[in-house]
């Protein structure tokens, strides 16, 4: 059996983030039988200077992207849709407020070390896109944090600290460095990068033309 390792980088405030995972899982499982994967989440900021309260999110895409609010309320129901064929909740994508993910990062980082990367990182997409709550908020990560059933005093205890801080900075500046610009990305095998959130048929043949290469 072929085994390949994914480093997805990605942000917790990135709805196709959700949506390109959701893919990259269907495409896994129909390559289950020949190949095994691993994956590991690596942080990447889209408002890394957000800081203070909330901003209502159509009009902060149509001032980031010079679009209209119809636009973007237009591409998030279309986002809605994807998200629900897939069994995402995207239900309040319309109605979240931009925020700061760092420590939400952080907390990323932590659940990896309990075996709960994948865990921890879909219930906070949960969190923002299907209920719009802040996931700079500590109240609602700890929340996230005892739905998944680990240690809600470990969890505060990294966000009272600057514990795994240096290691979500040093994952922005590693994939910035190696030319990540956007999100998600899949470095495959630590050398093939895959953009954008892809069909699951496309990631299908990129992984095998991967792994024929590999042979």
């Amino acid at each position: 059996m072929k085994k390949m390792h994914i480093d997805i980088v990605s942000d917790i405030a990135c709805p196709w983030c959700a949506i390109g995972y959701a893919r990259l899982e269907i495409a896994m499982g129909q390559l289950a039988p020949e190949c095994k994967f691993t994956v590991e989440w690596h942080a990447f900021e889209l408002n890394p200077e957000h800081s203070g309260a909330g901003e209502p999110i159509l009009p902060a895409l149509a001032r980031k992207y010079g679009r209209s609010e119809e636009e973007m309320r237009s591409n998030q129901n279309q986002m809605m849709k994807i998200a629900k064929d897939l069994g995402i909740n995207f239900e309040k994508i319309q109605e979240r407020l931009t925020c700061n993910t760092f420590d939400a990062h952080r907390l990323v980082k932590w659940a990896g070390e309990q075996g709960q990367q994948t865990g921890m990182k879909q219930t906070l997409f949960e969190a923002y896109f299907g209920r719009a709550e802040d996931v700079s908020d500590r109240d609602v990560l700890i929340k996230c944090v005892e739905s998944l059933g680990l240690d809600s005093e470990k969890a505060k205890a990294v966000l009272d600290s600057d514990q795994y801080a240096a290691a979500v900075r040093e994952d922005e500046a590693t994939y910035q460095k190696a030319g990540v610009t956007g999100v998600p990305a899949y470095i495959v095998s630590g050398k093939y990068l895959i953009s954008g959130a892809q069909e699951p048929d496309t990631l299908v043949q990129a992984f095998q033309e991967i792994g024929a290469e590999s042979d």
